[in-house]
């Protein structure tokens, strides 16, 4: 059986780092990704809610923020509970094996200065040079356009 995911989307907010009692970490976050309508052309947006954990966890509350273009890959997974009232609930979420950063650097200014004192990996400010365009930025481009042409994930928020 496979039970893969992978999205492409923009955060809907400026993840919030968790720490459960056994003190692992966890990061919930939202990611806006496009459905294409069947009628208008114009696309929808589907608000995805996803869980991160350990590393990764950590990786998204020190370097992504609301808006960050990023890119999950990981499984499905159903989660059942009875709430206060005693009504079954379900909740239906991704949990993220990897999540990358895919948010040019020219499009989102400076980095943003890292959480909690973690250090930024890579060159020193000012020493960096433009990469060529990774095959997923590329794929991204072809399927959502450049990012001046509209695409407003949280127009309809």
């Amino acid at each position: 059986m496979i039970n893969r995911v992978v999205l492409v989307g923009r955060l809907g907010n400026d993840p919030e780092l968790r720490v459960t009692a056994s003190g692992i970490s966890v990061c919930s976050l939202r990611l806006a990704v496009r459905r294409p309508r069947a009628q208008e052309g114009q696309p929808d947006t589907d608000w995805i809610d996803v869980v991160a954990w350990r590393q990764n966890a950590e990786f998204v509350a020190n370097y992504l923020k609301k808006g960050y273009l990023v890119g999950v890959d990981g499984r499905l997974q159903v989660r059942e509970w009875e709430n206060q009232a005693g009504e079954k609930r379900r909740s239906v979420e991704v949990v993220a094996d990897s999540i990358q950063n895919l948010q040019p650097k020219e499009r989102s200014g400076d980095e943003p200065p890292p959480r909690r004192g973690a250090e930024a990996p890579g060159p020193a400010r000012g020493t960096e040079r433009a990469a060529a365009p990774s095959a997923i930025e590329e794929d991204m481009r072809e399927a959502f356009g450049d990012d001046d042409g509209g695409f407003d994930p949280f127009a309809d928020a």
